[in-house]
C-alpha cells in the first residue's frame, strides 16, 4: 500500500555525510586556529589515566553546543551525532552527557575554575589588544538564575537558585569577569573584590578607566578605590536617609526642567569616603494616588565623579541597559545559562564559566570574522543565517570538502579568510 502524503515528494535515505551545522565548523576552525585546545589542556587538570578525555575534549563540544543552541548536557548528543561536523573538525569522539557531568564535578573540586579564568584572559587578550584602545569601561551587575536544585538557596526575589555577578566590557561586550554565587548572597556582597578580579583579568597594556553599576556598588571602599586609581564612575545611589536628606535640602530654583522630568547636580559624601562626589538626581512625577488624589514624586540618584553635566551623566549611566543588562540576557537566553545542569554548586560554576567562554568566543568570531553589517546581530540570528546552514562533507583525493549552497558559499569563503587573517595576525 502506498503511503498517502500531502505534497508529492519522496522520502529516502542517503549515505552522504551531511551536517546541519556547517557554520559551526567555521567556529570550530577558529577555535583550532587560536590554539584554544592547547591552552585548555595546559591550564586545566588533566585526566586521571591515559585513557581519559583531555579537558579540551569536554570544553570544545560544550562551546559548540552553546553556540548551536543547546541548553542542557543532554543536548550534547546533537554534537555527538553530527558526524559531518566532527569529521570537519577532526574530533574523534565526544564524551557523553553523563561523563561530561562527572567531569564538571571534578573540575569544580580540583581547581578547574582557575584554569578557565586564564583561558578567558587569553580570549580577552586576542579581542582587546592591537586596536590602539587602552582605556575601557567596566559594567558590573548580578543576575538571578532560578534552579529547583536541592542545594540551591533562596534569592531575594523569592526563588530558589543562584545569583552570579558579571563584569562586561562596555565597548565590545566581552565578559571580563564572572563569579558564580549562591542564591542567598546579596548583590552588594564582595563587589570590591569582584571589581579587582575584573581588573586582574585585563590584558597587559589595557586598563579599566570607567566603572558603572547599580546601587549594589554604592559603597565607600569602591568610591575610594576609584579615586585612588583615577577611575571615573557612575553608580546608582539608594534613596536612604542620608541621600533623601540631601535631596530635600535642594532649593526648588536649582532644579532644571526637561519636560517630563527635572534634574539637579549636588554634592554628597559618605562617612567613610575620603572625597565628596557629585549626586545627580532625577525627579519625575509618579502615578497619582488613587484615594487621596495627590501626585507623588519619584526620585533616582546617581553618584559620580564625572565632570559631565547632569544630563550627560544620566545618558551615560543609562547605557548600562544595553551594555550590561541586555548582554546578561543574551548570555542567559542566547547561550543557555538560564538553567544549571548539576546538583553541585561548584560543577555549575564551571558550567557557567564555560558558557562565558562560548559567549566571548562568539564575539571574537563576529568581530573578526564578519563584515560590519553583522555586528548588530545576536547569536539567535547567527544560528538562523550562518550556524545552521546545511553542508555536505565529501572526501576526494585525500581531501575533505565541505559543500554548501550557492547562496552561502561567498559568506563562508569570506568568513574563513577573515578568521585565518585574525588567527595568524
Amino acid at each position: 500500500m502506498v503511503a498517502q502524503t500531502i505534497l508529492p515528494f519522496k522520502l529516502e535515505i542517503t549515505n552522504d555525510m551531511i551536517t546541519p551545522r556547517a557554520g559551526l565548523a567555521l567556529l570550530g576552525e577558529l577555535i583550532c586556529g587560536l590554539r584554544l585546545p592547547d591552552v585548555l589542556d595546559r591550564e586545566l587538570p588533566g585526566p586521571g589515566s591515559g585513557a581519559g578525555f583531555m579537558p579540551s575534549q569536554f570544553v570544545v563540544p560544550l562551546m559548540l553546543m552553546f553556540n548551536g543552541g543547546g541548553r542542557s548536557l543532554e543536548d550534547l548528543r546533537e554534537i555527538r551525532m553530527d558526524f559531518g561536523l566532527l569529521e570537519l573538525l577532526g574530533i574523534d569522539k565526544v564524551p557523553s552527557s553523563d561523563t561530561t557531568g562527572d567531569w564538571l564535578r571534578r573540575m569544580g573540586d580540583n581547581g578547574g575554575l582557575g584554569g578557565l579564568s586564564f583561558v578567558n584572559r587569553e580570549l580577552l587578550r586576542r579581542g582587546m589588544v592591537g586596536g590602539g584602545e587602552r582605556d575601557w569601561t567596566l559594567d558590573i551587575d548580578a543576575t538571578e538564575i532560578v534552579a529547583e536544585k536541592q542545594e540551591a538557596l533562596w534569592t531575594y526575589k523569592g526563588n530558589r537558585g543562584y545569583m552570579p555577578i558579571l563584569g562586561h566590557i562596555a565597548e565590545n561586550g566581552m565578559v571580563v569577569g564572572d563569579e558564580f554565587r549562591a542564591g542567598n548572597e546579596s548583590p552588594a556582597s564582595r563587589n570590591m573584590e569582584f571589581i579587582k578580579y575584573c581588573v586582574s583579568q585585563m590584558p597587559e597594556g589595557t586598563r579599566i578607566a570607567r566603572l558603572r553599576s547599580d546601587s549594589a556598588a554604592y559603597q565607600a571602599d569602591i568610591f575610594n578605590w576609584c579615586e585612588d586609581n583615577s577611575i571615573r564612575f557612575a553608580i546608582g545611589a539608594p534613596l536612604d536617609v542620608s541621600v533623601m536628606a540631601t535631596i530635600r535640602a535642594i532649593p526648588e530654583k536649582d532644579w532644571v526642567s526637561h519636560g517630563s522630568f527635572s534634574t539637579v547636580d549636588t554634592v554628597h559624601s559618605m562617612d567613610a569616603t575620603e572625597k565628596s562626589f557629585s549626586l545627580v538626581v532625577v525627579r519625575r512625577p509618579f502615578q497619582q494616588d488613587l484615594f487621596s488624589g495627590e501626585s507623588r514624586i519619584h526620585y533616582n540618584a546617581i553618584a559620580t565623579n564625572l565632570d559631565y553635566g547632569a544630563l550627560d551623566v544620566l545618558s551615560w549611566y543609562n547605557r548600562r541597559g544595553e551594555t550590561s543588562e541586555n548582554r546578561i540576557k543574551e548570555l542567559k537566553l542566547g547561550f543557555g545559562m538560564e538553567r544549571m545542569p548539576c546538583g553541585q554548586f561548584e560543577a555549575n560554576a564551571v558550567f557557567f564559566r564555560i558558557g562565558v567562554l562560548a559567549h566571548n568566543f562568539f564575539l571574537l568570531l563576529k568581530k573578526f570574522g564578519f563584515s560590519n553589517d553583522w555586528l548588530r546581530h545576536q547569536v539567535g540570528t547567527f544560528r538562523w543565517r550562518f550556524y545552521n546552514v546545511a553542508g555536505k562533507v565529501v572526501f576526494h583525493a585525500r581531501r575533505i570538502i565541505l559543500k554548501v549552497g550557492v547562496g552561502s558559499y561567498s559568506l563562508f569563503e569570506d568568513v574563513r579568510r577573515r578568521c585565518y587573517e585574525f588567527a595568524f595576525s
